[in-house]
């Protein structure tokens, strides 16, 4: 959420080991309680590492909550089997520096079936399952969406979180390692449908432009059969994993986070066929502009090398 980067990895050399770790300190007491959307996020940098390493050609041999005395401890990533990565996985490499959030309006143009179908199938492989939202469904998504916003306005706590993790102003301030920076925040929604988070809330940055924001939006929900932290990281995997293949199919998207910040509100999500999958992460796709990158932390900040 809101590009804290709640991770730390650290290498050991002699049995050619990843180590990937929460890191607490990066938590959002208020808007993420239960951790939920961290380890998301630490799903999705854990998936980009098993990405690197098969593109390295190895194989990543990865193992979730190995330590169940450590919780902080999500994965293990072993490099085995030189020259035998998995060839799906390292094709997604190149997605990994393309990827970026795109808070921009996007075009009316539908996504062809199968694409649909290829992102679908790329969540089955991390142990989730993509729909996308259609009819009444969408509409009641959208809803859901707008009253979470509607909260989050009055609310005192997700402001005070957006206010950390958000940068506007001066040139230090914008040059932070996290956060979102205001360049990345797009132009106020004046018009459309399109469940875009104003980053900015009630304050003002300068030279903000407003425009209108598609009509008919395209929403992807990711969800798992359980709702525990180990289906929190395959959730994140999943994610990224259809991100990045999205990226390589010149789709755009950004997340829609608001209605999974309230638990009354995220249980209503669910896909109406099934009643009862756990939705993880709602996903705005579709043809537009890409957003620009957003800083990451020096590398010495969130990798360690160990014998």
């Amino acid at each position: 959420m809101h590009n804290a980067q709640p991770w730390r990895f650290s290498y050991f050399r002699g049995s050619r080991t990843f180590h990937v770790r929460a890191d607490l300190a990066r938590a959002m007491p208020h808007t993420d309680p239960d951790t939920r959307a961290l380890h998301l996020g630490c799903g999705a940098a854990l998936l980009n590492l098993r990405v690197a390493v098969a593109h390295g050609g190895w194989y990543p041999a990865t193992r979730l909550l190995p330590d169940l005395a450590d919780p902080a401890l999500l994965a293990t990533v072993q490099l085995t089997g030189f020259g035998s990565g998995e060839s799906d996985l390292a094709a997604l490499y190149p997605a990994i520096h393309q990827r970026h959030s795109s808070r921009f309006p996007f075009e009316e143009t539908e996504i062809p079936e199968a694409v649909r179908t290829a992102l679908s199938d790329a969540a089955h492989l991390e142990g989730a399952s993509l729909s996308f939202a259609t009819a009444w469904h969408l509409q009641e998504v959208l809803e859901l969406v707008e009253e979470a916003e509607a909260r989050n306005r009055t609310d005192r706590g997700s402001d005070e979180d957006l206010a950390t993790w958000t940068r506007i102003g001066t040139p230090s301030v914008m040059s932070a390692a996290d956060g979102v920076p205001e360049y990345a925040f797009g132009p106020r929604k004046r018009g459309g449908k399109a469940p875009v988070r104003d980053f900015a809330g009630a304050r003002s940055v300068a030279g903000r432009t407003a425009t209108a924001f598609e009509r008919s939006p395209q929403l992807a929900l990711l969800s798992t059969s359980r709702d525990h932290p180990e289906d929190w990281l395959r959730a994140g995997q999943a994610m990224e994993h259809v991100l990045l293949l999205a990226t390589l199919e010149g789709l755009s998207s950004s997340f829609v986070t608001q209605a999974l910040e309230w638990p009354d509100l995220r249980w209503p999500l669910r896909d109406p066929l099934s009643g009862s999958a756990h939705v993880q992460m709602v996903l705005r796709l579709g043809y537009g502009p890409g957003g620009p990158g957003t800083p990451r932390r020096p590398v010495p900040e969130v990798l360690d090398m160990q014998p």
